[in-house]
């Protein structure tokens, strides 16, 4: 899963090095954490957070495939 989200998230920004996609173990889910540069925090979240919002929505799907909560945030 993290390999997935840090391969689109990579594609959304500018500073590709910057992006740092962490998986963390928290109460039985496992929390995402994706750090990006914060000039490229906008085109993460999206319009009206669209983007983000789409991110969580295919982290959704891979839980209820892996029955297997995955949580997304991102953290600045």
């Amino acid at each position: 899963m993290r390999e997935a989200i840090e391969m689109v998230v990579k594609s959304l920004v500018d500073d590709v090095d910057a992006v740092d996609v962490r998986e963390v173990d928290h109460q039985g889910a496992t929390l995402i954490e994706v750090r990006v540069a914060p000039g490229d925090m906008g085109k993460v979240i999206g319009r009206q957070g669209r983007t983000i919002r789409a991110l969580r929505s295919l982290a959704y799907a891979v839980s209820l495939k892996r029955k297997h909560r995955f949580m997304l945030e991102i953290v600045e």
